[in-house]
Parts: C-alpha cells; sequence; structure tokens
C-alpha cells in the first residue's frame, strides 16, 4: 500500500472517529435536555441524596458551601444520570467503529457485549444505590458522637456517589471482561479455575481501597465480585463449550462436503471412461 493510500486510509478513520463521537455526544445531549425539563435536576439530585437525608438526623440538610455549588450539582448529576441512560448508543457507537478490524467469530460477540455489559454496569449502580448506601450511611450516623450533628456537603456527597457508582458499576463487569478474554484466547477456563483464590483476596484488596472504612460497605463489594467471577467461569465454560460443537460440526461439514466431492469426481471419471469405451474404434 502506497503513502497516499495510508493517509487516506488513516484520514478516513479519524473522520469516521469524529462522527461516531459527535453522534454520541448528540444523544446525550438530548437525553440530558430531556432530563432537565423533567423531572429537572433539583428533583434528580434530591432522589440521589435520599438514602443518606434518610439517614441523617430528623431536621438536619446537606449543605452547599460553594457559590455556584446548589446549581453546578444537579446538572453534573443530571449529566451523569443522561451518560448512563444513553450508554447503550455510545457503546453501540464504539463498537461499530471498532467491529471492522476484527474477525467474523469476534464480531458475533458485539451486540451480547454491548447489552450484558450496560445491563451489569446498571444493576451494580442499583445494588450500591438501594443496598450499599443505605447500610454505609446508617451505620456512620450510629457510629458518630452525638455531641456532633453531621451536614454533608453536596459536592463531597457528589463526589463520594460516582467513585461508588464506578466502583460497583465496574465490579459487576467482572462475567464479561472474562467471557472476552477466553473467546479471544487470552486465558482458558482452567487458568480462570486456577486463580480463583487470587482473584478473591485481589476482590477484598480492591474493597478495602475503594470504599468507605467500614466492614459492611467492603463486603458489599468484594462478595458480589467473588460470586460474579464464579457466574463469568461458567458463562466462559458455556461459549468455550458452544464455540468448540461449532468447530465440530463445522469440520463435520466440511467433511461430508469433501465425501461428496470425491463420489462426484469418481462418478465423473467412470463416465468418462465409459465415454473413452464407446468411442474406442
Amino acid at each position: 500500500m502506497s503513502d497516499t493510500s495510508q493517509e487516506e486510509s488513516f484520514i478516513s478513520h479519524l473522520v469516521e472517529l469524529r462522527d461516531r463521537l459527535l453522534r454520541s455526544l448528540i444523544a446525550i445531549a438530548i437525553v440530558f435536555g430531556a432530563l432537565a425539563i423533567y423531572p429537572g435536576p433539583g428533583v434528580i439530585y434530591d432522589l440521589l441524596a435520599a438514602p443518606l437525608t434518610a439517614a441523617l438526623p430528623e431536621g438536619t440538610k446537606m449543605v452547599a458551601i460553594g457559590v455556584i455549588t446548589p446549581f453546578m450539582v444537579p446538572l453534573k448529576v443530571t449529566g451523569m444520570l443522561a451518560f448512563v441512560l444513553a450508554l447503550p448508543f455510545v457503546l453501540f457507537q464504539a463498537w461499530g467503529f471498532v467491529s471492522p478490524g476484527l474477525y467474523a467469530h469476534e464480531r458475533r460477540l458485539g451486540i451480547p457485549i454491548i447489552i450484558s455489559s450496560t445491563v451489569l454496569f446498571i444493576m451494580g449502580m442499583a445494588f450500591c444505590y438501594f443496598f450499599v448506601f443505605g447500610q454505609v450511611f446508617h451505620f456512620i450516623a450510629n457510629f458518630a458522637p452525638k455531641s456532633i450533628t453531621p451536614a454533608p456537603d453536596i459536592e463531597a456527597y457528589l463526589s463520594f456517589v460516582m467513585t461508588m457508582f464506578m466502583a460497583f458499576g465496574l465490579a459487576f463487569e467482572v462475567p464479561v471482561a472474562l467471557v472476552v478474554l477466553v473467546k479471544l484466547g487470552v486465558v482458558s477456563v482452567e487458568k480462570l479455575r486456577e486463580w480463583r483464590s487470587y482473584f478473591i483476596v485481589a476482590a477484598f484488596v480492591v474493597a478495602a481501597v475503594v470504599t468507605p472504612p467500614d466492614v459492611v460497605s467492603q463486603l458489599a463489594l468484594a462478595i458480589p465480585m467473588c460470586l460474579l467471577y464464579e457466574l463469568g467461569i461458567l458463562a466462559a465454560r458455556l461459549v468455550s463449550k458452544s464455540e468448540t460443537r461449532a468447530e465440530v460440526d463445522a469440520a463435520a461439514v466440511d467433511a461430508a462436503h469433501s465425501s461428496k466431492m470425491d463420489e462426484e469426481l469418481d462418478q465423473a471419471a467412470a463416465s468418462f471412461e465409459s465415454i473413452k469405451s464407446d468411442w474406442k474404434p
């Protein structure tokens, strides 16, 4: 390939990347605009803060230290929700850019990966919101001295929530990551079984680093990660079995096709010999 062709190919890839990024940003902006109209940034932030406000003493509210914090923080929360809702479309655009460079058997994973990764990420966030937050905030409220009236800052709360959401969302992606690694041949199912004990230790280390320093939140992250690791091994084994079965079926079809061709060639050779014998003087 000439230098001119390589340059044109590189530019075309950049143009396609730009177009897909613009589509993703437009989709996020559309969802953001719809959420800003209804139910509104204030209502969305109140829903996000509900687990904390339920654990605060009666009559206590959160505070906003910055001048524009009451305006910016609800908008950030709305933007985060818009990104999560538009995530399937964003992942589809990313897959559309990457898939032309993959093999056919790798491209077949595209839609299942997009659907499963989106569902698992949202499940991780939901698990964190509905279960972990309530347990953590009640533990902190009961542990705090009676002489202290907690009044958390809304910006600090947003930073904490985004960290927790990201941690639990990524933790719930463990099955997808294992299936992809096995499908690409990076690791085998047997190796994943051998590494089980190492992953359990790593899960508890990650939970201790990411979550607050209480046992409840650490166990709430580490235990699901271990269970999802087992689920990933099971899914990877099913995928590898189906792939092996497909290869065996394809080999059987090729063998049958080859046998049929051999029979047709033998028949053609016999017919040719018969014609030759008929035409002999």
